[in-house]
């Protein structure tokens, strides 16, 4: 009896191990990547194709005027964007779009300053940009990962150099 109960749970314990005992990091910092580069390259696209209408409206910060923040923050959007997609520079390119965001959570914050500004409902768009910014910090933190450009490049320097890959790169 007993040897029966262990054949037909034996399949539900494989499952089990498979889906909590292996780890696929490098492929989960490559989605993670993807994910939020595809997030912010979009707002970037629907500013780029409403510029004329938002141009003027646009927060001016930093002593930039309107059109110029506009400009900025499509540059952070796009271009910052591509690069963390491909995993090139990925640490430098997550601190732009975190400030970026940083600043926008200031100003979204700002609007609403009033007392009733601590009752936030998690549909209020304030969030949007404390996620973002999670997300960078957490790249930042983390890497890119092996599936990138930035490990190809370290990789290519190391051994251009006759220098030991194990001693130089911790595990990514």
């Amino acid at each position: 009896m007993a040897r029966h109960r262990n054949r037909l749970l034996s399949p539900f314990k494989r499952f089990y191990l498979r889906t909590t005992g292996y780890s696929y990091p490098n492929m989960g910092r490559l989605f993670l990547r993807l994910f939020i580069g595809i997030m912010l390259f979009q707002f970037g696209l629907r500013q780029i194709s409403s510029f004329n209408e938002i141009k003027d409206t646009f927060p001016a910060v930093l002593g930039m005027t309107s059109e110029l923040s506009l400009i900025v923050m499509i540059l952070i959007e796009t271009v910052c964007s591509a690069f963390i997609m491909v995993g090139m520079f990925t640490r430098i390119m997550c601190a732009p779009p975190f400030i970026a965001m940083a600043i926008a959570e200031y100003y979204l914050l700002s609007d609403t300053l009033s007392p009733a500004s601590y009752d936030l409902s998690w549909q209020h768009l304030g969030y949007l940009p404390v996620m973002f910014m999670g997300i960078y910090f957490f790249l930042a933190l983390v890497g890119p990962g092996k599936l990138s450009i930035d490990y190809f490049l370290s990789l290519h320097i190391i051994h251009t150099e006759n220098r030991n890959e194990d001693e130089e790169l911790e595990q990514m």
